[in-house]
């Protein structure tokens, strides 16, 4: 019983430091510390816990039962240095990243992306709640095209806000319409958030971008509809404008010479990869090369934006590196307190059916949304979900051809719950992005207040995708069976 008790003792410590380590975590990146250095911090202070200071205390029960240490000494963490830092470099798939930043920022910095907005602006003007229709369509073509959040949400922000405000629409439902449109990119192919969880999961990127496409337009769908309804319910909310210009032909004709090159853009990207004429990988190459040659078309590209669009480029990409590799360094030490062990257990232990296990993870996750950015709940929390994910065993349809189909599914789910992480206060990016380029007159109580139906909209997309598996796995395996 002594043994039996000692052991209990040691599993509730383990148990305490994992939880504590959650909790540091969070508490440091609410005093304003930089996630990655709260992530080495924290991982740094708990592996002089674990391995000096507890282990006089482990030492002591050795005598009724064999107990190791950590092993989290400074010659071990030194040898797996060059996996934190040399397999991230080296990986092939994340070459993908900075190449699909590159891609959206060029398009935003070289005006293609505004001239797009303002030709839509006025093709849709004159219809009831079509300022905010023009809006919704320009944040679906940018998330297919450019993937990266800040630049959507400003440039629909500083484009599409005045033009609704000066037509007197509703603040709430002009900065919900801006804030939701501007974070479909995350979801919508090319993803950079998508190539990071390929990498994490050790599934196939082609698999991830193929199998986001219907999920991410059901979820642009929603969106349209949800303002074609609103625009008949209360029409005070999106009056039309005063002036009405007729469409004419040559309104047409700029809309299509400003929407064409960058949709043709997106299908030489996600085409290459459909039809399996490029990785992924490659794929990005010709997506960056083929946004430099818009803007050399534009004739909008000169040195200064290209040395602006390079920079904005590689302090992304550092950014996002950095993170994964002090997320890497705090992995490695969570594991070394089993906590990939408890956290299966605790995951697997608290449903009996496989499905309500799946939900619980992803309300898990929404909450985390709440407090943590998707770059630190896909590198910490993804990995430790995947050995719970294969242990499950879901009967997904893999139509015979995709590999893991499960887990295609299940990061799907993810991506899509993690669409309201940019929404939920108090750390929701795109709400401070919007802000940032709102008018004094529009308060974040209008921001919030703006973003509820576009958050009860994703977790009913959520709802659609979790129900039918088949929307992320046929399309993938349909591409690779041709």
């Amino acid at each position: 019983m002594q043994i039996l008790s000692l052991m209990g003792m040691l599993m509730d410590l383990n148990q305490w430091l994992v939880l504590s380590m959650f909790i540091v975590f969070i508490v440091m990146l609410f005093r304003g510390v930089p996630v990655a250095f709260a992530l080495v911090g924290v991982a740094l202070m708990f592996a002089v816990l674990g391995e000096y200071l507890l282990d006089p205390f482990r030492k002591s029960i050795n005598t009724y039962i064999e107990f190791d240490r950590t092993g989290i000494t400074y010659q071990k963490m030194g040898a797996n240095a060059g996996r934190f830092f040399g397999g991230i470099i080296k990986n092939p798939v994340l070459v993908a990243l900075p190449m699909f930043i590159f891609m959206g920022l060029m398009l935003d910095q070289s005006g293609v992306a505004q001239r797009m907005m303002k030709s839509m602006q006025v093709l849709f003007g004159a219809l009831k709640g079509g300022l905010a229709l023009a809006v919704m369509l320009i944040g679906i073509i940018l998330a297919a095209s450019t993937g990266v959040i800040g630049a959507s949400v400003v440039l629909l922000g500083v484009m599409g806000l005045p033009a609704m405000m000066g037509q007197d629409y509703a603040k709430p439902i002009a900065t919900g319409t801006i804030a939701a449109s501007g974070t479909l990119g995350i979801l919508i192919p090319p993803s950079i958030m998508l190539v990071i969880m390929s990498d994490q999961l050790a599934i196939s990127l082609g698999d991830l971008f193929v199998g986001a496409l219907f999920p991410g337009l059901i979820l642009g769908g929603l969106y349209v509809v949800f303002l074609i309804v609103y625009g008949l319910v209360d029409p005070k909310a999106m009056p039309l404008p005063e002036n009405r210009e007729p469409v004419s032909m040559k309104i047409v004709m700029e809309v299509g010479l400003s929407v064409v090159p960058p949709l043709l853009l997106i299908l030489l990207v996600l085409g290459s990869i459909f039809f399996g004429l490029a990785t992924p990988t490659e794929a990005s190459g010709l997506g960056a090369a083929g946004a430099t040659v818009l803007a050399l078309i534009s004739r909008n590209l000169n040195f200064k934006v290209f040395k602006d669009v390079m920079r904005q480029t590689l302090n992304t990409s550092g950014y996002i590196v950095g993170i994964f590799i002090a997320a890497n360094f705090f992995a490695f030490v969570l594991r070394r307190f089993g906590g990939d062990e408890i956290i299966e257990n605790l995951v697997l232990g608290s449903f009996e059916n496989p499905y309500m296990v799946v939900g619980f993870i992803l309300f898990i996750i929404f909450l985390l949304g709440f407090l943590l950015d998707w770059i630190e709940i896909t590198l910490i929390i993804m990995p430790l979900m995947l050995p719970v994910i294969l242990d499950l065993n879901l009967p997904v349809e893999s139509y015979g051809v995709v590999d893991n189909p499960s887990v295609v599914w299940f990061a799907i789910l993810v991506a899509v719950t993690l669409q309201t992480s940019f929404l939920t206060p108090p750390v929701g990016f795109a709400l401070f992005y919007l802000k940032g380029v709102c008018p004094p007159e529009v308060t974040l109580g209008h921001i919030y207040k703006g973003v509820i139906p576009f958050v009860l909209l994703q977790l009913l997309g959520l709802g659609i995708v979790f129900v039918f598996p088949e929307l992320t796995t046929w399309l993938p395996a349909l591409a690779y069976g041709n």
